[in-house]
């Protein structure tokens, strides 16, 4: 049994889909839009393939990453123990596993009404490019955190379209666009804290490396418009009262995380995890207040 059973975990591994913190950063900004658009409260099926479809691309992200990052990843502490570092997963293996996931993504654009459909293909297929580019970005750019954070902001905009038929700039998506973007480079940059010495050695890029000493401000900064912005496409959509103290308690708590913050990789791994619950507070108010 175990010889079926290793491949399946290894390729769980390879989608990250072993760690749901990962999978719940990218929905969470999708269920602000959702919640957020002048049609919500979205329907059932709406709501499921937006997960549905969040899942697979974010996967097939991973596994492009990993694809980039093969023989990176045998350097780096943090990384060495993946599918692919490891040989534990073949490269053919994880380029059918990305083709099947990207596949299912589409599958859940199709699915979405008519009415909407050809505009979230066309958002999708632009958010194809950052999202296949962004793994090589740490070896020419220097704060590839900002491209991640664009691949973040097509969590908002897809959603949107999909709900509205219409992506026309209104300050409420703008504002949640850009909040969302805003709280990836802050999480994100973190996320790179523990491998500062790698990249460093290896000639790699990260906004924790280039940043150094004003890292942590930076992040306190981007977490602070994250929740300004958030408020502001609250009240531009008219949200009831039970929505502000859950807002509230999110906006200290990603404060308090930055202070928290220590050379220390268990409170970096506590961080990312933190905002997953913090976000998911803001989700949880706006879900309330629009009931």
């Amino acid at each position: 049994m175990s010889f079926h059973i290793t491949p399946i975990k290894n390729w769980l591994k390879l989608l990250r889909w072993d760690k749901p913190s990962g999978r719940l950063i990218l929905l969470i900004p999708a269920g602000w839009s959702l919640w957020l658009a002048p049609s919500s409260p979205p329907s059932s099926s709406l709501f499921f393939l937006i997960i549905l479809g969040g899942i697979c691309i974010s996967g097939a992200g991973c596994i492009a990453n990993d694809l980039w990052d093969k023989k990176i990843d045998k350097e780096v502490a943090r990384t060495k123990f993946r599918p692919l570092a490891t040989g534990s997963v073949r490269t053919t293996t994880a380029g059918f596993l990305l083709l099947i996931t990207l596949a299912l993504g589409l599958l859940a654009v199709l699915m979405l009404p008519i009415s909407s459909r050809n505009l979230c293909l066309q958002i999708s297929s632009a958010a194809l490019i950052p999202i296949l580019i962004y793994p090589s970005s740490k070896r020419w750019f220097k704060y590839p955190q900002a491209l991640l954070a664009l691949c973040w902001g097509f969590a908002v905009l897809i959603p949107w379209a999909a709900s509205e038929s219409s992506i026309e700039p209104g300050w409420g998506l703008i504002t949640c666009w850009i909040a969302t973007m805003s709280w990836t480079f802050g999480f994100d940059t973190v996320y790179a804290m523990p491998d500062m010495e790698d990249d460093k050695e290896l000639g790699l890029n990260s906004s924790a490396l280039n940043l150094g000493e004003n890292a942590k401000k930076v992040v306190s900064i981007s977490y602070l418009l994250t929740s300004l912005l958030l408020g502001i496409s609250a009240f531009l959509a008219k949200v009831s009262l039970i929505f502000w103290p859950l807002w509230i308690i999110s906006s200290f708590g990603m404060q308090r995380e930055v202070l928290f913050l220590k050379n220390q990789n268990q409170v970096f791994k506590n961080h990312f995890k933190n905002q997953v619950l913090l976000g998911s507070l803001v989700l949880l108010g706006l879900i309330l207040a629009r009931a």
